[in-house]
């Protein structure tokens, strides 16, 4: 079956750019003397091999030192495309059912291929690998091709594969991109629909539709916050009144990829108060714009904006200022004082200040998604921010 629609073929998967971050993840390896690294999270699978699987599969895949790049899919999403040397499958179904031991048996795929590759090829058991610790199963874990009773010889690349992903490349950049081209839609229609009397759910059906139509397919990811009068929060029945502010952070993913921006809307024309902490909130834009590039510090910029917030006559800011995203909704940089991130050329990221208070109906946060270049930043959330 097909892996991707016509309609965004420019979108598709780059399999030279999944080759490249093949050869990165190989200079690890030989840096740390790993011979076989194994993935089990769908986010590093998607980001080396290429295709996407859905949340309720569970893939495997085995990159050797020899650049060999062995990938497990399930049998019914076996992709036509991918970056890797040898694609096999395992039964996540049966009879349509999916199976709730799909890690064991996708496992075995993978071990039993690798068993064959050493023993055909003569070649001594891994004296090194390197793994996911946060999902590295004890059914890969206990194969005796591992040796996992040498703990000393299982190397955690997690982090390392984190800290890789921080730099999107082209054609990750394209896809998230496009996720953010969702956004714009949804918040074209929200301008159109959000008034006295709408409903929270059928905003987000409207919005949810929008994006798909910019899309041209389903979405593989959505914000949390479509909530009316409130600091955010999935959509209920409630109807928005007037003098409300309607905080709307949407993030829809396309093929994986998430945009992550928020817009704030008034339910008829804004008070005074909440036009003035409109203006606070906006100008943490400017500072942003202002001083970030390649080696400032995000924990630093987070105090700057805090204290620019801080100054406002109304209304609290406390939350983080934003973080970087991908794959994952939330990735480095982290605009967070619980980190002390360097922006990086490359890295993708949300600044999304906010102020909170009764007066304000509850409050409003608005976001917008740079990249880092470098000398400076390139907005990529180009709708506007009025209220």
């Amino acid at each position: 079956m097909s892996d991707e629609l016509h309609g965004n073929d420019h979108l598709n998967i780059d399999t030279a750019a999944c080759r490249k971050r093949q050869q990165r993840v190989l200079a690890l390896m030989k840096q740390h003397e790993i011979d076989l690294a194994v993935f089990t999270q769908a986010e590093h699978i998607q980001w080396l091999a290429g295709p996407r699987f859905a949340w309720l599969f569970q893939p495997a895949a085995a990159l050797s030192a020899d650049g060999a790049l062995v990938l497990v899919a399930p049998e019914k999403a076996k992709p036509e495309t991918s970056a890797a040397d040898t694609v096999l499958t395992y039964e996540a179904q049966w009879h349509s059912t999916l199976r709730n031991d799909q890690r064991q048996a996708s496992s075995k795929v993978l071990l039993d291929h690798l068993e064959s590759k050493y023993q055909q090829h003569g070649m001594a058991a891994p004296r090194r690998l390197g793994v996911e610790f946060s999902t590295f199963a004890p059914h890969l874990g206990a194969a005796p091709l591992f040796n996992a009773s040498q703990t000393a010889d299982i190397v955690d690349i997690e982090p390392d594969l984190y800290r890789m992903r921080r730099r999107k490349d082209a054609d990750e950049l394209a896809r998230i991109k496009k996720a953010i081209a969702g956004t714009d839609a949804m918040y074209a229609r929200a301008r159109e629909i959000i008034q006295p009397g709408v409903s929270e759910l059928e905003v987000f059906n409207e919005l949810q539709a929008a994006a798909v139509r910019e899309f041209g397919e389903m979405l593989t990811g959505t914000g949390n916050d479509y909530r009316c009068g409130a600091r955010g929060g999935p959509p209920r029945p409630r109807k928005a009144e007037a003098g409300e502010l309607y905080i709307l952070d949407l993030g829809p993913a396309f093929r994986g990829y998430f945009a992550d921006n928020c817009r704030t809307f008034s339910v008829t024309e804004p008070s005074d108060v909440q036009r003035e902490a409109w203006r606070h909130v906006t100008a943490v834009f400017e500072l942003l714009e202002a001083t970030v590039k390649p080696g400032k510090s995000a924990q630093e910029l987070f105090h700057e904006a805090q204290a620019l917030l801080d100054r406002a006559p109304m209304g609290e800011f406390n939350h983080h200022l934003g973080h970087g995203i991908g794959l994952f909704p939330h990735e480095a940089p982290h605009l967070n004082p619980n980190w002390d991130d360097l922006f990086q050329e490359g890295d993708v990221f949300t600044a999304e200040p906010g102020l909170y208070a009764p007066e304000l109906r509850a409050g409003m946060r608005i976001e917008n998604n740079y990249v880092v270049t470098a000398d400076g930043v390139e907005l990529l959330s180009h709708f506007p921010l009025e209220l």
